[in-house]
């Protein structure tokens, strides 16, 4: 399956690929960039977990208390996900810089969803990076989401955190590879 903000620009590049057959050069640089489009913005179905989940796929870089960082490699799906069952209480865009998404930088340009249940509030951030050059949030103030989820995509390069309440302690640890949808907290 593909995300649908993809499906526009996989559309826009199968027509021109009619004026790429004259071209030699044009034809295979064409054919390159539909199979990384479609490889970027491809949207698999994923077994959701227990507990929370990860909001993303990536390498983990960072967890210290109640935050979990995920850095988004190029090749990895970048639809996000929702951790928890849950009330949409707030979505908050902040505008700013775009350094490259390996780096950690509270200056960067974020999108911030707080999901809220019984256990408090579960904080996901979309943060862009250099490459980025938009985040993409499907979910507004009010929505209910179920674990698993699509909330949102960041295109082209970007990181995640994800912020639990007390009463939950992380089981994935730096270096570790996750999968959105795979359990990455529980209940202590």
């Amino acid at each position: 399956m593909i995300e649908r903000t993809g499906i526009k620009l996989i559309a826009l590049e199968l027509l021109a690929l009619p004026l790429a057959f004259e071209s030699k050069i044009a034809l295979p640089f064409l054919i390159a960039l539909l199979l990384f489009t479609a490889i970027f913005f491809r949207d698999p179905e994923r077994e959701i977990g227990d507990g929370v989940v990860s909001p993303a796929d990536g390498r983990i870089d960072f967890v210290e208390g109640n935050r979990l960082e995920i850095f988004m490699r190029p090749f990895d799906c970048h639809v996000n996900r929702a951790p928890v069952d849950g009330v949409v209480r707030k979505v908050v865009l902040r505008k700013g810089s775009k350094p490259p998404a390996f780096l950690r930088s509270e200056k960067a340009m974020r999108n911030e969803i707080y999901i809220e249940n019984e256990d408090g509030i579960f904080k996901v951030t979309q943060v862009a990076g250099f490459f980025a050059r938009r985040i993409v949030c499907y979910v507004k103030e009010g929505d209910f989401v179920r674990r698993g989820q699509r909330i949102g995509m960041i295109r082209f390069g970007s990181r995640v955190i994800v912020e639990i309440p007390e009463g939950y302690r992380f089981v994935k640890r730096v270096g570790e590879v996750v999968k959105a949808g795979e359990t990455i907290a529980v209940k202590s």
